[in-house]
C-alpha cells in the first residue's frame, strides 16, 4: 500500500510526519526516523481502523503576503 508523507521541520529540531490518509503523526531526529515512525504508527492505526482507498490527497504549496503572517 503506498501513502503520503508530509515532512515539516520541529521547532525542538528533527521532523514532524504526518500521514494525511490516516491521520497519524509522529516525529524523528531525521527525515529517514521520522518516515519510519511514521510507517510504524500508521501500520498500527491501519490494524485497527482499516483504510478505504479513495485515492491519494493532492499536495501542493500555496503563498500568502508577509504582513498576514504576522497579523
Amino acid at each position: 500500500m503506498e501513502l503520503t508523507a508530509v515532512l515539516t521541520p520541529a521547532e525542538e529540531g528533527g521532523f514532524v510526519a504526518l500521514n494525511p490518509e490516516t491521520g497519524t503523526t509522529t516525529q524523528g531526529e531525521s527525515i529517514e526516523e521520522a518516515i519510519a515512525n511514521l510507517r510504524e504508527a500508521t501500520a498500527l492505526y491501519l490494524e485497527e481502523f482499516p483504510l478505504v482507498a479513495v485515492g491519494h490527497p493532492v499536495i501542493t504549496v500555496f503563498s500568502i503576503p508577509a504582513t498576514a503572517a504576522h497579523a
